[in-house]
């Protein structure tokens, strides 16, 4: 009898206990340096939408240049969205250009500028100098912002869904962090990152555990579109069974043992 009361605390303890590929960062020392992977920051790409808005001394002469705002609001809800050409608007008060398959976006006055592949910053210059070049303001300040970038977080996180992409250089921890953080079912070592460029579909693995690897690794920095899925682990996968009571879980065993004290102690009350 006590040889089954302590069988069955020891599966007890065994279960709660802590799993050592939970903390993050496991080989991280104070004072190390890490190989950081190069600042990948987010590049236009087609079928971005930007805004773009350009200031100067005297308001009127940018006025052309400058998509009109729309504040219109259907209900509580729901919200206006409206596409004319590559220009798009919301109810946000925000008017953008939606960048076509060969990069371009249709601006005013200079017309077609060729945008994918600049990043943010790189536009600005660009759209700034066209609008020196062709006469039109003579120092022109440009704002460009993203308008729909966003990032898919699927698995054992939290909060599953898509995410935007809210600054330049937006990293897998910002993401994950979005999505309320890992659950305790979810692998650290093994999670896959899902990157479109073009024709192609890039694989990537991410280690939460190996810091170096993990700085190092391409997909550090999240780029629109991706899709970062994060593995469950076992115990996971054997509760996803009709009942999760196979002969490999924790709780078959910890049931089978609980059957056993109850018939031991039945058998003592006989006896």
């Amino acid at each position: 009898m006590r040889k089954t009361l302590g069988l069955l605390s020891l599966l007890v303890l065994v279960s709660c206990a802590t799993p050592k590929d939970i903390a993050y960062f496991q080989d991280s020392r104070n004072g190390a340096v890490l190989n950081i992977a190069d600042a990948t920051p987010i590049r236009i790409k087609p079928a971005d939408q930007i805004s773009v808005i350009v200031n100067a001394l005297d308001p009127n002469v940018t006025a052309m240049f400058n998509l009109p705002y729309y504040t219109h609001r259907i209900g509580e809800s729901q919200t206006l969205t409206s596409t004319v050409g590559s220009v798009s608007s919301t109810s946000t008060g925000i008017s953008g250009y939606t960048v076509d398959s060969d990069g371009y976006i249709d601006f005013p006055v200079i017309g077609r500028i060729q945008l994918a592949g600049k990043t943010r910053q790189e536009a600005v210059e660009h759209i700034k100098q066209l609008l020196i070049d062709s006469r039109q303001i003579k120092d022109p300040v440009v704002t460009v912002e993203f308008m729909n970038l966003g990032f898919s977080v699927l698995g054992e996180v939290t909060r599953p869904g898509r995410f935007q992409i809210d600054r330049d250089y937006f990293t897998i921890l910002d993401a994950i962090s979005l999505a309320g953080d890992l659950t305790i079912n979810g692998q650290r070592q093994d999670i896959t990152v899902l990157r479109h460029d073009g024709q192609e579909e890039h694989i990537y693995k991410v280690n939460l555990l190996n810091t170096n690897t993990l700085y190092s690794s391409p997909a550090f920095y999240v780029q629109q579109g991706d899709v970062i899925y994060v593995t469950p682990n076992d115990r996971r996968r054997r509760d996803s069974t009709v009942n999760g009571n196979n002969v490999r879980s924790t709780s078959f065993w910890i049931s089978l043992m609980s059957l056993g004290t109850s018939v031991a102690l039945l058998v003592l009350r006989f006896i």
